[in-house]
């Protein structure tokens, strides 16, 4: 078993998580003569090829086959029947799967130097590793010179701890993507006092979305439920990113340029969100990830606060998913940055008119969060 650790080990080392690429009938034949795998779609399309594994599978395939010869022949000068050859060898082998490969692959997805992409491969490699389950099965019945029998006692745990493993790997991809997203936000560095937008949307955000774009398109290989729920995790990560920088109690003043800014990289998330990232995902799903966003900046940027406080409460008001308590915090931020404005201009017509709206608007906002608060049931 210790052998089989560093055979596993040298392994994951050498590996660069990419799919095999082949680009002549006779790679693609030596791939197949080290793994079964059948599927018409590869052996239709022209060379170069690319199977969805890395080069990990067929590798770790040959190390079980040779743990289990191995096993074989030292079974050989114990006067055991082949039956029991069997057993003995199938015992041996759920040990060397359930614990020595499943503790490599383990210790592999929680390195930290590996890539979100790396680690998608991972997770894609597992599924095909679990296919060679009834592969491994049958070779051992050969071997041992038994009957195969589907419900042998012994059975090889395989497809369980691949399971077990895929669960750690998916979820420390989607730990890791939202890592991702983060650095990605900290490169926002908004101008919070800024007097318009800059017209076109922000750098990082035009690199982050290229990053997922890229990142969605390795996830072709994942089954689909998978995707699409990753997919659907990122979206409500940045938005819910970008929310909390708006209502970060840190940020004490917020201007309507920056609000504009806001505005114009939210488009392009939306934009992102309707271009189907992922396939099969329910028309306009993503773009409900960014509906509490779009409607609060299209609140502020419009100034359309008759619309919102005329249909407050119901459920066909344009701004259904702009909470009071939101709003307020937003147009604390406003006032607090429109202060100087108000002073360096003087307090003009103009200015003193708008600042009354302002304090109208936000009277009524605390009327609406006091009338919510009293309407929550006190003696249920």
């Amino acid at each position: 078993m210790q052998s089989w650790v560093k055979r596993f080990r040298d392994i994951f080392d050498s590996d660069n998580y990419h799919p095999v690429q082949v680009n002549t009938p006779v790679e693609y034949e030596e791939v197949l003569d080290t793994i079964p795998y059948e599927d018409s779609a590869i052996e239709d399309i022209p060379f170069p090829k690319c199977f969805p594994f890395s080069a990990m599978v067929p590798r770790v395939y040959s190390e079980v086959k040779d743990f289990i010869l191995s096993c074989v022949k030292f079974s050989e000068d114990l006067n055991l029947s082949p039956a029991e050859i069997d057993e003995t060898v199938r015992k041996s082998t759920n040990i060397l799967l359930t614990r020595t490969l499943s503790g490599c692959l383990s210790s592999l997805i929680r390195r930290d130097n590996l890539s979100l992409l790396q680690l998608i491969q991972i997770d894609i490699n597992t599924y095909h590793l679990e296919e060679t389950n009834i592969h491994l099965e049958k070779y051992i019945s050969d071997i041992t010179g038994t009957n195969y029998d589907s419900n042998h006692i012994a059975r090889l745990q395989g497809g369980s701890i691949f399971k077990d493993i895929r669960s750690e790997a998916e979820e420390e991809i989607h730990n890791k993507l939202e890592s991702k997203i983060d650095e990605f936000i900290e490169l926002a560095n908004y101008d919070w006092s800024m007097s318009e937008a800059q017209g076109t949307s922000s750098t990082w955000l035009m690199d982050l979305i290229a990053f997922l774009t890229s990142v969605f398109k390795q996830f072709t290989n994942l089954p689909i439920k998978l995707a699409q729920r990753t997919c659907m995790s990122a979206c409500q990560h940045l938005a819910r990113s970008i929310m909390e920088m708006l209502m970060d109690e840190n940020i004490k003043a917020v201007s309507l340029g920056v609000l504009q800014q806001i505005d114009l990289d939210v488009v392009q998330c939306e934009q992102f969100a309707a271009s189907e990232p992922i396939k099969g995902l329910e028309e306009g799903i993503l773009l409900m990830c960014f509906s509490d966003l779009r409607q609060l900046l299209d609140l502020f940027v419009a100034w359309d606060w008759s619309t919102y406080l005329a249909d407050y409460g119901s459920e066909s008001s344009k701004y259904l998913r702009v909470k009071p308590q939101s709003a307020i915090v937003l147009l604390d931020k406003l006032k607090e940055a429109e202060k100087k404005n108000f002073v360096a201009n003087m307090m003009n017509k103009k200015d003193r008119d708008k600042k009354r709206l302002v304090d109208t608007v936000y009277k009524q906002l605390k009327a609406l969060t006091l009338g919510n608060n009293s309407s929550t049931p006190k003696d249920t």
